[in-house]
């Protein structure tokens, strides 16, 4: 196992175990470009850390200020992870453990965060859990190559970061 650190907020520079095996967690440097292209947005958010791996995006949200935190990770083993990083850091969250199309909340969220795995990506999964933004609210989602179209989301921006690319969309 390895472990990432926290980049910013007021657990910066704590550590985070990876769960290793087929997870590959966003970088250091894609993760502070993703949070300064949605800086505005996480402070007292409801987010959901979707195909969430150590769950360090959410992390790092919850650093950021974002008053509420749901992670979605399918394997059971990996969610064992999550729930070690949150006890480490003094953190309570939900979690659920299954793939995306079976996720299901009666809440919707501010923001979205989706890093699906590139060898596997799962843009059904994706579209389903951006029904779940509220109106105004944004998902940022990693994926390979060409910018998804989404329908009833509107692209905000999308960046380029070595093979991975950013993009942001809003709920309108």
């Amino acid at each position: 196992m390895n472990e990432v650190r926290v980049t910013a907020g007021s657990y910066k520079g704590r550590k985070i175990t990876t769960p290793g095996g087929k997870t590959h967690p966003m970088g250091e440097r894609e993760r502070i470009a993703l949070f300064n292209m949605i800086v505005e947005y996480v402070p007292g958010s409801r987010v959901l850390d979707a195909y969430a791996g150590s769950g360090v995006l959410g992390v790092e949200a919850l650093s950021r200020g974002a008053s509420e935190v749901e992670f979605l990770e399918k394997s059971p083993t990996v969610v064992k992870t999550i729930r070690e990083n949150l006890r480490g850091l003094g953190l309570k969250a939900r979690i659920f453990t299954g793939d995306a199309i079976d996720f299901t909340t009666n809440d919707g969220f501010d923001l979205i965060l989706a890093d699906p795995p590139y060898d596997d990506f799962d843009m059904a999964g994706v579209e389903y859990l951006a029904g779940f933004l509220k109106n105004g609210g944004i998902l940022a989602l990693s994926h390979p190559d060409t910018t998804p179209e989404i329908a009833e989301l509107k692209l905000i921006k999308t960046r380029k970061y070595a093979a991975a690319h950013i993009s942001v969309y809003a709920k309108i």
